[in-house]
């Protein structure tokens, strides 16, 4: 199989499952954001080698590649089915509210806005955080238009929040402080 085909070359793009779409389609910039997503999930992944969460991102990494394969395939049931394809379910979406709750309970209550930063994997968390919100507005925007499978969207606004949670976690354990959020500077 060669990496390139050349059939995307006049700004289209094929769909699992059949069909072609504009490189500008709503449901390529919904999985290309779910795909920027990944990318950074691995990146974080990078920074935490060898500790407990970079096995969680890896996770989520395959949740995203599920998440980005859903939104590939055109709209219908049937079609989705062609591809041959586990969709992402509510279970996941619950998976991480249980994360999200065991990290949080680890770490002092949040009282103000705090920034993004810390260390360089906690900074890495908050980046995959706002592209999580990224696509979940291009996910949100394609759902307006075409049929999506309810769950991406539930996931990837439960994503976000964990990514947030788990920056905080990481910081923590490293002994680095949230740095609050100043009205005035």
């Amino acid at each position: 199989m060669k990496i390139y085909t050349r059939t995307g070359d006049a700004g289209e793009t094929g769909l699992l499952g059949g069909g072609r779409v504009p490189k500008s389609h709503p449901r390529v910039e919904a999985y290309g954001a779910v795909d920027e997503l990944n990318a950074m999930l691995g990146l974080a992944a990078a920074y935490l080698d060898g500790e407990e969460p970079a096995a969680l991102l890896r996770e989520l990494q395959q949740d995203c590649f599920l998440l980005g394969a859903d939104l590939a395939a055109p709209p219908g049931p049937a079609r989705r089915q062609e591809t041959g394809l586990p969709q992402v379910t509510a279970q996941r979406v619950q998976a991480l509210e249980a994360w999200i709750d065991r990290l949080d309970a680890e770490l002092p209550p949040l009282r103000q806005f705090i920034l993004p930063g810390g260390t360089v994997a906690a900074s890495a968390l908050h980046v995959a955080r706002t592209v999580a919100r990224r696509a979940e507005r291009r996910v949100a925007a394609l759902a307006a238009q075409e049929e999506v499978n309810p769950v991406i969207l539930q996931y990837l606004n439960r994503l976000s929040d964990l990514l947030f949670v788990l920056a905080r976690w990481v910081n923590h354990r490293a002994g680095v402080p949230d740095v609050p959020w100043q009205r005035e500077p």
